[in-house]
């Protein structure tokens, strides 16, 4: 296995106001416990800050890593022999190709809080996919990542 001249990898985490709010669901819990006595208001504001904090770390866990020739966006594991040009998209490019120019049959690894993407052709034609919109807070360093892959394999 060959690793590509330049390896990527990022995760793509969520923002740190979430975990502000996380610690608001868990007053909030606290508060509508209140009228059940000391206990269950500390049940709640613990529990209910523990539920959100786990909800918005497994949002923020996908990570996307150019490895080994191979593309892995999220579950997605997708050699970078079958991808073609890749598109850096400011926010203003991205927000399109996330609305009105956005094909149903593409690949989307969208995170709304991440205002950068990358629009990258697939290239194999037994592949119906026609292109994968990944966001990503650096997508000039993943665009190179891709390009060395594809040199190297």
């Amino acid at each position: 296995m060959q690793l590509s001249a330049t390896p990527y990898e990022e995760r793509l985490t969520a923002p740190r106001t979430w975990w502000l709010i996380s610690l608001l669901v868990g007053v909030s819990m606290a508060l509508i416990l209140l009228p059940f006595g000391t206990l269950p208001l500390l049940g709640g504001l613990v529990g209910g800050t523990a539920v959100a904090a786990v909800a918005a770390s497994a949002y923020g866990s996908l990570r996307i890593r150019v490895v080994g020739g191979f593309l892995i966006a999220g579950e997605a594991k997708i050699p970078v022999s079958a991808l073609g040009e890749a598109e850096v998209l400011d926010p203003e490019e991205a927000r399109a190709w996330r609305t009105y120019k956005a094909d149903t049959r593409a690949f989307l690894l969208l995170r709304a809080y991440i205002p950068t993407a990358l629009r990258v052709d697939v290239t194999d034609p037994a592949d119906p996919t026609p292109y994968l919109y990944l966001s990503t807070r650096e997508p000039e360093r993943l665009a190179e990542a891709l390009k060395s892959a594809r040199a190297a394999v």
